[in-house]
């Protein structure tokens, strides 16, 4: 491990806003999970604003814990596998193939999760699925109750993520459980962030928790969930974006006053 790649857990529990004990254990595990999802956002402005995403250990940490953004899958996914190595688990990185919207057999492998065995089961922990990540470790085990809101399936030689998403039953992802290495990742990181066919590329899709809730974008489109219900409205402009990043995401990035979308005409 370089100078450049050691984690700073410390750093990162703060930005997670965790105070509890770090032995590995399962309940550490879940609460980790937890405190992350509620601290750090998902969101592909870099990809927006034609950066690099960088997936080693120093890039990931001085974005999503130094720098307080947020990103999608590869980020947050090799941010929390580091972390948790360094606490004393032993998380397995693995790809998937994102099949919410494509059938399994067109669906590149774009997707970053993780599996630990840990007290004689075997979890999956996924941080950065976007608004249908779940925010606890699932059993890796085939099935559910009919309360659930995550769950694994088998299908075959796969694993599928199954949520439940305005009261049905949807298939998120599909993986074999291959441990993956990092040039693996790599790869599927290059596609999803500049494949002309990549939604990352032609959409903004973001989505952070709040106080009472969470707030989520699709391009000008945004949904708060809270106590009171779901509410929806559209951004006015590039200057709201700003404004709501300031308020419900943690941070401010003035570029995005510039940022073009593919999918939004009027801001081009």
């Amino acid at each position: 491990m370089s100078g450049d790649d050691r984690p700073d857990v410390d750093a990162y529990l703060r930005r997670i806003r965790f105070a509890g004990d770090v032995a590995p254990t399962y309940a550490t595990l879940a609460a980790i999970v937890r405190a992350h999802a509620l601290a750090i956002p998902f969101e592909n402005l870099d990809v927006l604003l034609h950066r690099p995403i960088r997936l080693d250990l120093d890039g990931v940490q001085q974005k999503l814990v130094a720098a307080r953004r947020g990103g999608y899958c590869f980020e947050h996914a090799t941010l929390v596998a580091a972390m948790l190595e360094a606490i004393g688990f032993s998380p397995v990185r693995h790809t998937a193939r994102v099949v919410l919207y494509t059938p399994l057999a067109a669906a590149p492998r774009t997707h970053m999760f993780l599996t630990l065995a840990i007290e004689g089961r075997t979890f999956v922990v996924d941080p950065g699925f976007g608004g249908l990540a779940p925010d606890r470790p699932l059993p890796l085990a085939d099935g559910a109750d009919e309360r659930a809101t995550h769950w694994m399936a088998r299908d075959g030689v796969h694993w599928i993520l199954r949520a439940r998403s305005a009261g049905r039953a949807v298939d998120c992802w599909a993986s074999t459980l291959e441990a993956d290495n990092r040039v693996d990742f790599e790869v599927s990181n290059h596609y999803t962030a500049t494949h002309p066919a990549s939604p990352f590329v032609n959409r903004l899709m973001m989505r952070a928790a709040t106080r009472d809730g969470t707030v989520s974008v699709m391009n000008r489109n945004v949904t708060r969930v809270d106590a009171q219900g779901v509410h929806e409205t559209q951004l006015a402009d590039r200057t709201a974006l700003r404004s709501l990043l300031a308020a419900n995401f943690g941070f401010d990035l003035p570029e995005v006053e510039s940022m073009i979308v593919p999918s939004v005409d009027e801001w081009r």
